[in-house]
């Protein structure tokens, strides 16, 4: 299932690494996915029940390149 979030809240959201990126909607294998991701580290924030839960711990890396 696709997130469904107001595009004004996805324009001011963004990651809480330190470049602070935009993020973008789903996963770069899979863009329906309830996640939101980092347009720098590559980290996964997944969205619970429509809330986006952007801490670092709950963050699923992104896959190890080589």
């Amino acid at each position: 299932m696709a997130v469904k979030l107001e595009q004004q809240l996805l324009d001011i959201l963004a990651c809480p690494c330190p470049e602070h990126a935009p993020l973008q909607v789903g996963t770069a294998a899979d863009p329906e996915a309830d996640f939101l991701t980092c347009t720098a580290c590559g980290r996964s924030f997944p969205v619970r029940d429509g809330i986006p839960v952007l801490l670092l711990d709950e963050a699923v890396e992104p896959p190890a390149a080589g």
